[in-house]
């Protein structure tokens, strides 16, 4: 990457400083490249001097001055083949203006790399296991999941194209007193079904998908299961609509675009006799005590403001005894990295869960939460009422048929994923270029079209490729959009590095709305073929990149809208 090379080139000047005597620092620090909000001020600048100057209780304008010289001499190698001009700015900012050539030469690297542009191996095939949406198979997915589901799977692409080694994974909780909460929900219905009296707490599931799931059970039993004691009928009941409601989860996400390497199951965990024996293991280790009737993890050593109770007096296990165990589980099957997406409502759950991996003997960050802010729906100008306490909620499928996989895939990739995020259903139907998913696939389409007048023209563009002279792109326009392409790889890199997937959503609206500007005002297609050629390659690049990016977010390129 360019930022790489000229960094390199100020490593190599403040070593060679370093051994003129003229710095005495031990450590170096690595230099930092960034991107001036200026364009004035050229193409990068590095605040290395004031850094070194800070250190070495020097001027640092006087230390940018010698820095900048010696770039401008020439003595580095590679620098007069990168830097067109360098310069010296307030206290000590130092300005570099690269030569065009590099910038030509990032084009080439797209049209060389074609699909793989973009790719990087900074993960160093590291083993990173993703843990998302994990909904509670009781009732369908709601439009609060779908934010989830996009989030982890982007990131689960970004990671995988930063170098790393990713498992998508579905913890699916089919254990516990919420199936056994399903399944009497259902059996009430089914017994109302054949007009039976039947009691439906307040706490059971609402909604009513448990009358059409209790109905599907009456048309495979029959009446059936009012002959049974009613304990394993419940049970057959349970059974069933987890198997139903499994399903449909998983219909849904896959038409979403979200597939999982592994489905893991909560009840596997108890019937393999693993959360015994992660609690006979910390319970040896002295991590889990008895007190007053009930078994308690040790979490208060490791960082949490209280210790947690894993089995209650009553002999009961509670949620926190078999995460614990899953996620021993995890780091047992050779992950480094485990990544959950959660709700925002599970945010006093994040620093027991990092206490947990802290008392297996895991470094706390080995664990990474994020924590999804809510979906607010919009409709006309106003929110759409939704009750999930009721079962009145919103379903994903519901959403998905209503505005289609892309739109919805990048509306939920608009805003960082700590935010609330409101999603314009109106807005998201549009086919105008006041829908952004619309506006960022309109400029692939677009290109496609000036590539087909290009053949009809009788244009080979098939041959043109990266051995094409770049030099007549001379626009500022050009230089900007070319300078964006750049940034791509290291976009990439930075969002796999923060676990931000909505920055590849904010750099692909802004490349194409600096090619969409650069369109407006100028022609590919002319009577200069030299010119010509060159904007075809131009334009084939942004093609490629705009279609990279739209790919790690799960959306379509289409080549005609």
């Amino acid at each position: 990457m360019i930022k790489s090379k000229l960094a390199k080139i100020v490593r190599v000047v403040i070593s060679d400083l370093k051994e003129e005597g003229l710095i005495s620092t031990e450590l170096l620090p690595e230099p930092q490249i960034e991107t001036p909000k200026d364009p004035r001020h050229g193409d990068f600048a590095s605040n290395i001097a004031m850094v070194l100057a800070s250190m070495e209780k020097s001027n640092p304008r006087k230390l940018a001055e010698r820095i900048a010289e010696t770039i401008k001499g020439n003595d580095i190698s590679d620098a007069k083949d990168v830097v067109k001009s360098v310069e010296v700015a307030g206290p000590g900012f130092i300005n570099f203006t690269l030569n065009d050539s590099v910038w030509h030469d990032s084009l080439r690297d797209i049209l060389i790399g074609g699909e793989d542009y973009g790719r990087s191996d900074i993960g160093g095939d590291r083993r990173v296991q993703i843990e998302f949406v994990s909904a509670n198979p009781t009732g369908p997915l709601h439009i609060g999941h779908a934010r989830g589901a996009v989030v982890g799977d982007v990131l689960a692409s970004i990671l995988s194209r930063a170098g790393f080694y990713v498992e998508r994974e579905y913890y699916i909780n089919d254990a516990g007193v919420q199936m056994e909460t399903l399944g009497r929900s259902i059996y009430s219905r089914y017994m109302e079904h054949f007009g039976m009296d039947a009691v439906y707490l307040d706490s059971y599931y609402q909604g009513e998908y448990i009358r059409e799931i209790a109905g599907k059970l009456a048309e495979k039993e029959g009446e059936g299961l009012l002959n049974m004691d009613e304990a394993e009928a419940v049970i057959r009941c349970t059974g069933f609509a987890l198997t139903l409601i499994l399903d449909g989860i998983k219909r849904d996400l896959h038409d979403f675009g979200v597939d999982y390497d592994v489905w893991f199951s909560e009840k596997r965990l108890y019937e393999k006799g693993q959360v015994d024996d992660s609690i006979k293991k910390y319970k040896d280790e002295g991590i889990i005590y008895e007190k007053e009737g009930a078994l308690w993890f040790n979490t208060t050593d490791h960082g949490d403001d209280k210790d947690r109770v894993v089995i209650k007096s009553d002999g009961e296990k509670t949620y926190f005894a078999s995460d614990i165990s899953y996620h021993k589980d995890k780091y047992d099957r050779g992950f480094n990295k485990v990544i959950n997406v959660w709700g925002s409502d599970h945010h006093g759950y994040v620093v027991r869960m990092k206490a947990a991996v802290k008392a297996m003997g895991r470094d706390p960050d080995d664990l990474e939460i994020i924590l999804i802010q809510f979906v607010n729906l919009i409709r006309g100008g106003k929110p759409v009422s939704m009750s999930t306490r009721a079962g009145e909620f919103i379903t994903l499928r519901e959403v998905l048929d209503e505005v289609g996989v892309d739109a919805m895939r990048y509306f939920m990739l608009m805003r960082s994923y700590d935010t609330h995020l409101d999603f314009d259903l109106d807005l998201a139907k549009k086919r105008s270029q006041d829908n952004p998913v619309y506006y960022v696939q309109y400029a692939h389409a677009r290109i496609c079209s000036i590539l087909r007048q290009a053949e009809e023209a009788g244009i080979k563009v098939a041959d043109i490729d990266d051995s094409a002279d770049l030099t007549p792109l001379t626009l500022p326009e050009e230089a900007a959009v070319i300078k964006k392409l750049a940034e791509f790889t290291e976009t990439v890199e930075g969002a796999a590095g923060s676990l931000e997937p909505h920055r590849i959503t904010f750099y692909v609206f802004e490349l194409v709305s600096l090619f969409h500007s650069y369109y407006n005002h100028h022609r590919v297609i002319t009577e200069d073929e030299k010119l010509t050629t060159a904007r075809i390659a131009f334009v084939i690049a942004i093609k490629t990149v705009i279609k990279n990016a739209l790919m790690l977010m799960g959306i379509s390129a289409p080549e005609r809208m």
